[in-house]
């Protein structure tokens, strides 16, 4: 009899261990947050190519130069895409159109859009052909609209106005977006100049934003000082290649910028910058 109940007392002190033991082991949780949006300003050189990514939704902003169209494709391929829901060419010089082919070529594209202004070059004319060649959507964008990218986030389109010239500067009528995502806000600027920027803060269009890409990479033909003290970013972003022939950033403009206590990125020095959001707060992250 005592031994029956010794070997009761043991197993119950057995079944107890185990469970206290079980209670005390972490359980690794599986990520299940799948709802946050990501920008990346890719490393491409002097040029723009900008990558919003949120679930399933991918978006790309301009596609840099030809001849980093070889990079380009490598750095979306390992982003794993093979759609791209939305291409938007915001004006058709070569260092944000010169990757397009080579994007129309080798991944799904569902819709392309830019401001329809057209240019006599080569490069534009083929990026048009395969766009027709392949059935793709066309729509242009200017300012009021609002580009629906899924997933609660969109584009408003800033820039250009509806009756813009079409034989006019292409920097100028860069199609100017802000980003928003829930109370995360990021200004897309294309090669947009102090005229633009001008008209832009005249419009008293609120254009505050959490970040924002600077305007012709880093050039001192924009970021004018109004339009900066408009967007109220905490960072900005400068897309552009090591040693460019134009001398990009200016220093004025890096002076203004650090005047109004802005975190600055440059892709030259910092490799791809990635935005990580949730809607509510933020993180940036630089590749070196």
């Amino acid at each position: 009899m005592t031994f029956s109940i010794k070997n009761t007392m043991l197993s119950i002190l057995l079944v107890l261990s185990m469970l206290f033991t079980a209670a005390c082991t972490p359980i690794k949780m599986e990520n299940t947050n799948n709802n946050e949006l990501t920008v990346k300003v890719l490393n491409i050189g002097q040029g723009d190519a900008i990558l919003i990514k949120q679930k399933d939704k991918v978006t790309l902003i301009d596609t840099g130069d030809v001849e980093q169209q070889d990079n380009l494709i490598k750095l979306l391929k390992s982003e794993k895409i093979v759609v791209i829901d939305n291409l938007i060419i915001t004006h058709p010089h070569a260092d944000h159109l010169g990757g397009a082919l080579g994007v129309l070529n080798n991944f799904t594209v569902n819709n392309v859009y830019d401001n329809g202004q057209s240019t006599t070059t080569k490069l534009y004319r083929n990026y048009l052909k395969k766009v027709t060649e392949k059935k793709i959507k066309y729509n242009q964008l200017v300012a009021g609209q609002q580009l629906e990218l899924g997933n609660d986030a969109f584009l408003k389109i800033i820039s250009p106005a509806s009756s813009f010239d079409k034989n006019g500067e292409l920097n100028n009528n860069s199609i100017v977006t802000q980003l928003v995502y829930h109370s995360f806000k990021m200004l897309l600027t294309g090669d947009a100049e102090e005229e633009t920027e001008s008209n832009i803060v005249k419009s008293n269009i609120d254009i505050k934003s959490d970040v924002l890409k600077s305007p012709h990479h880093g050039s001192r033909s924009s970021s004018s000082k109004n339009f900066l003290k408009a967007v109220d970013a905490k960072d900005v972003i400068i897309s552009l290649g090591k040693d460019n022939d134009y001398k990009h950033p200016h220093e004025e403009v890096l002076k203004r910028y650090k005047s109004l206590n802005m975190n600055i990125y440059r892709t030259d020095l910092n490799g791809t910058v990635t935005i990580n959001t949730n809607g509510t707060t933020y993180e940036i992250l630089k590749e070196q």
